[in-house]
């Protein structure tokens, strides 16, 4: 094998995020079932199941990314390693993505609070009565709106006995 022609010696690890983002779909089946240990006969079973959706070229042929590869690799190791059936691991891997997304949600959340917060607890706080008797917070200096003067007439009687 001469340096630089493309070939890797069985067992040399190559590191796939060097020159392409982890969801980008490069590698065609026969290289994504190799890196996986795998047949490409059960990359497509994989598919049809759903437990791993490759991306399709514009001749409708699969392309895996390296994320792929990984899923692919976890699905082997939760089958021979763990004995999980397929079903089990579908539902593994659709609790992880679940997972993913409701973490990204609270961290998104979590800035959403943290920024009222700042807003909320800036300077010294003063609070008032609005038109309606509710108690708002206001900017120091500034007054709440008051409701326009009414036309009524107010008679003030003094209580008897006093």
């Amino acid at each position: 094998m001469a340096p630089g022609d493309g070939r890797f010696p069985r067992g040399t690890r190559v590191d796939l995020n060097l020159y392409v983002d982890e969801d980008t779909p490069v590698f065609v089946i026969s290289v994504a079932a190799q890196l996986a240990g795998m047949h490409p006969q059960t990359l497509r079973q994989y598919d049809r199941l759903g437990l791993v959706t490759p991306g399709r070229a514009a001749g409708r042929g699969r392309r895996y990314s390296p994320r792929d590869v990984a899923v692919l690799r976890e699905v082997q190791r939760l089958s021979q390693e763990e004995g999980v059936n397929l079903a089990g691991i579908k539902r593994i891997l659709d609790l992880e993505l679940e997972n993913e997304r409701l973490r990204g949600r609270v961290q998104h959340l979590t800035a959403e609070v943290e920024e009222l917060r700042a807003r909320l607890f800036t300077g010294p706080r003063v609070f008032a009565a609005d038109a309606e008797g509710d108690i708002v917070a206001m900017s120091p200096g500034r007054r709440p709106r008051r409701p326009p003067p009414s036309s009524a007439l107010v008679v003030w009687r003094p209580r008897p006995g006093r």
